[in-house]
């Protein structure tokens, strides 16, 4: 099931068998694991009943894909954490709605983006340009708006009212005419070749999002006046730029970043 599909027969189920749905999305994917395919097979069988109307089927067949997920979590290997992404356990659940930054960063041919969310997760990656670099002349800009699609792509499904703040006003501008219904809306020079790794280009596959999702909201905030979470942001697309040309560990640096400014910002919110 595609995921637009999936997204579309969502809408079919009431609150609490949506919620339900959503939790198990993953399993709703094409994948060789026999335990995961017998669960995604209840998802998809649930969502065609609710289709037809027959809603008590399809909480019957989520009670069984629940009962098949939990058994497969208890004997699956725990994988570990996704390059390039961590969370700050500590800060998990006490911010609701969400609000995240995102950053980028750029220096001659290098360079790195970012984001960090107030209840802990963070991501960074880092960039570089060659001979088939689809960025054109607006590299700046659509690294920016690259770092926000970095960040809602962490997510099966993007948090409910998520705030996501940029200190860049130009990218802002982008976002906002994305969820007016301007998705043709494109950087100067950004080209829409297909590509190798994604059948979309990643900013397409963002202005799509963006459209979609007239819940989130998109904020500016001053670059380096102090804000704890474009601080943050900043520091880890420094750090993402940085390490293409040096040698470090990364992960506690980015950790240890992320948590420091996540204290002075729930610290903040407190008061």
């Amino acid at each position: 099931m595609r995921p637009d599909e999936f997204l579309r027969a969502l809408d079919l189920l009431p609150t609490p068998l949506h919620e339900r749905a959503v939790a198990l999305r993953a399993y709703a994917r094409v994948t060789r694991c026999d335990d995961c395919q017998r669960i995604g097979d209840a998802v998809r069988l649930a969502l065609t009943a609710a289709h037809y109307d027959e809603l008590g089927s399809a909480r019957q067949l989520l009670d069984t894909a629940e009962q098949q997920a939990a058994r497969h979590e208890v004997h699956r290997p725990q994988p570990s954490p996704e390059r390039g992404r961590g969370h700050v356990g500590r800060w998990a659940g006490t911010s609701a709605p969400l609000v995240a930054a995102t950053d980028a960063s750029w220096k001659g041919r290098a360079g790195g983006i970012a984001y960090v969310v107030s209840d802990g997760h963070w991501g960074l990656r880092s960039r570089g340009t060659g001979r088939l670099d689809p960025t054109g002349p607006s590299r700046v800009l659509i690294n920016e708006l690259r770092a926000v699609e970095f960040l809602l792509s962490a997510y099966d499904e993007v948090p409910a009212g998520m705030t996501v703040l940029l200190d860049s006003l130009i990218a802002l501008r982008y976002l906002r005419r994305w969820q007016a219904g301007e998705a043709d809306a494109m950087p100067v020079g950004y080209s829409l070749r297909p590509r190798s790794s994604s059948a979309q280009p990643t900013l397409v596959r963002l202005a799509e999002l963006v459209g979609r999702r007239p819940d989130l909201s998109f904020g500016h905030v001053k670059g380096h006046s102090g804000h704890a979470l474009n601080e943050a942001a900043d520091g880890l697309s420094h750090m993402a730029r940085r390490r293409l040309g040096e040698s470090f560990d990364v992960r506690p640096r980015a950790y240890a970043l992320v948590d420091a400014f996540l204290r002075d910002w729930h610290a903040t919110v407190a008061t």
